[in-house]
């Protein structure tokens, strides 16, 4: 944290204004006055105080005013020789909140001097006088007001702007009309408050502290501490109130989604893919056994429960997506799958079974976001824009899609294709770009809910993550073993600070996103773990889909003895030692 440079040029011996003793000794009673030349001289140069620990008291004092204990910072600034700030400083800070505007312009005067910028001032005047003015209108002293916006605030020559915006005030029937459209609390303590704040930021540090600096610098502390955590998983509170300030912040690795609560074993075959609806209520899981399982999640317990079967996917599932208000369901098959199935979910019918030829082969599919249209596409070069009952409403030639994403904007489609690189596609005026290209195959990617981000899986390299505005790579991920199997990956965590992925060792490996290394690696399904889908309403419910026909539901230790759950870590390694 910088120093704020506060006391610099200024005296020790004043208080808020107020003379003190220029002895540095003890406080009273301590007999200073009976100790010899030699004893105080030593007191004197003991009580010295660094930059640093004045920068601190004139800290406590300034929160320990904004409680209301005035007597105790005033013995506070007498005994250590400092002051919470400067005498200017204080008389401008009084006559602002007592509305003496006149005085307070002639405070400014008195602060010129301690200014960095020159142009401060006309700043800090117009500020004064816009409040005048507002306060003015309020109480129904128009031409008062009038008065202040003629012949003070317009010869400033300062924000022309803002001065025609508080001509058009005049016309305000009534106080309330004047603070709604001017976005203003009106004349008092709470708006001439937040008017200080706004001066303040002209002034020094060492004339006049930042507005709660000692919350500030603490809240920064505990949010620093949060960052750091590489198991903080919990939504971010900024209220102090919230944490203990005596103890660091440490998140326990038992609170994360790295122990198995559940193993579905429905599916008869190898599970394919695994992905939560957007509001987490419901889990899809598609396997090679030619069926789509939807999973209903328990909103108290997080347990699964099987919901509806959907059969006749005669290839099997190897991809799903839920339609962006979750009411729908798109099912792809493999590479030799030429249909693509479009289900009812809550009635567990099938909507539409597209396919426009037997030569096509309809792997990977994206939803619009405005729900009545999605992409779909292939390795064998079909590209193809749709509606929710199959017709087909756009194509893009020689495309081989590996893997596909629509952006927020409505128009752009992400696609990786069998280039090794991910290009946008503008299915409105048919232009098209390179947004990223990799040395090896991109098996699958997908996005952050910010679009800013790609996740990419790469042949023989693992997990990639891609600042896709920026069009660079970040980060490559550590641990995972990626040959040529298709396995999908996914953000997710409050904030989606997290990373998971599948791997072909059988284990489902987590990253904190701006770690390298896994902070988790779960062990458990004895096969390839094709896909993790993290649940985006419950952070601390994840799901894995494995080549052993099974599906894991991965979440926190349960509420056991400590020794118990200390030997619960056979299927969890700790990757931060």
């Amino acid at each position: 944290m910088q120093s704020n440079g506060a006391g610099q040029g200024q005296d020790s011996d004043t208080n808020n204004g107020n003379s003190v003793g220029t002895n540095n000794g003890a406080g009273p009673g301590s007999g200073t006055s009976t100790a010899s030349g030699s004893e105080v001289g030593s007191m004197k140069k003991k009580k010295r105080l660094s930059q640093s620990e004045e920068d601190v008291i004139r800290l406590i004092g300034q929160h320990l005013h904004g409680l209301g204990l005035n007597q105790t910072v005033d013995l506070l600034m007498q005994e250590s020789g400092c002051r919470l700030e400067h005498t200017s400083a204080t008389k401008f800070r009084n006559n602002v909140m007592e509305g003496e505007w006149e005085k307070a312009e002639n405070d400014l005067n008195e602060l010129r001097a301690l200014m960095h910028s020159p142009n401060a001032i006309v700043r800090m005047k117009f500020l004064l006088l816009q409040q005048k003015y507002l306060e003015y209108l309020e109480d129904g002293k128009v031409l008062e007001a009038l008065q202040v916006l003629r012949g003070e605030l317009t010869p400033l020559k300062y924000n022309t702007d803002r001065i025609h915006v508080l001509s058009g005030y005049l016309m305000c029937s009534h106080a309330d009309d004047l603070r709604a459209k001017a976005e203003w609390e009106g004349k008092g303590a709470n708006s001439r408050c937040r008017l200080l704040d706004k001066l303040q930021t002209y002034l020094p540090p060492s004339v006049m502290l930042p507005p709660r600096r000692l919350q500030t610098l603490l809240r920064q502390a505990v949010e620093l501490q949060r960052d750091r955590c590489l198991y903080h998983n919990t939504k971010l509170d900024s209220s102090l109130d919230s944490v203990s300030l005596l103890l660091d912040h440490v998140c326990s690795r038992k609170q994360f989604p790295c122990y198995t609560q559940q193993i579905l074993t429905e599916h008869c075959n190898e599970v394919w893919f695994c992905k939560f609806s957007n509001n987490g209520t419901k889990l899809a899981t598609g396997s090679k056994d030619t069926t789509v399982i939807i999973w209903q999640v328990d909103p108290e317990s997080h347990q699964l429960k099987l919901l509806r079967t959907l059969e006749g996917h005669a290839y099997g599932v190897s991809y799903l997506a839920w339609s962006p208000d979750d009411a729908y369901l798109i099912a792809c098959g493999p590479d030799d799958c030429s249909e693509l199935w479009l289900w009812n979910v809550q009635t567990g019918e099938l909507r539409t079974k597209m396919s426009q030829s037997h030569e096509d082969s309809l792997t990977s599919v994206a939803w619009n976001p405005d729900g009545k249209r999605f992409v779909t596409g292939g390795q064998r070069g079909q590209f193809y824009q749709c509606d929710l009952d199959g017709n087909l409403l756009d194509s893009w030639e020689g495309v081989r899609v590996q893997c596909l994403w629509c952006v927020g904007d409505g128009r752009t489609v992400l696609a990786s294709d069998t280039h090794q690189r991910i290009r946008g596609y503008n299915f409105e005026d048919l232009t098209d770009r390179n947004i990223v290209q990799e040395d090896h195959p991109i098996m699958s990617f997908t996005v952050s809910k910010n679009g800013r981000l790609a996740l990419l899986n790469v042949a023989t390299q693992g997990v990639h993550l891609w600042d896709l505005q920026d069009r660079v790579l970040v980060r490559k991920y550590q641990g995972v073993t990626q040959g040529f199997y298709t396995i999908h990956s996914c953000f997710g965590g409050h904030n989606e600070d997290f990373i998971a992925s599948g791997s072909e060792d059988h284990k489902v490996y987590i990253w904190h996103r701006r770690s390298e290394l896994p902070i988790a690696e779960l062990t458990g399904h004895t096969r390839t773990v094709n896909c993790v889908s993290w649940n985006p309403a419950i952070p601390g419910l994840m799901a894995s889909a494995s080549d052993d026909g099974t599906v894991r539901v991965w979440g926190p230790a349960p509420f056991l003895d400590t020794q118990v759950v200390d030997g619960l870590n056979e299927n969890c390694s700790n990757m931060d030692s």
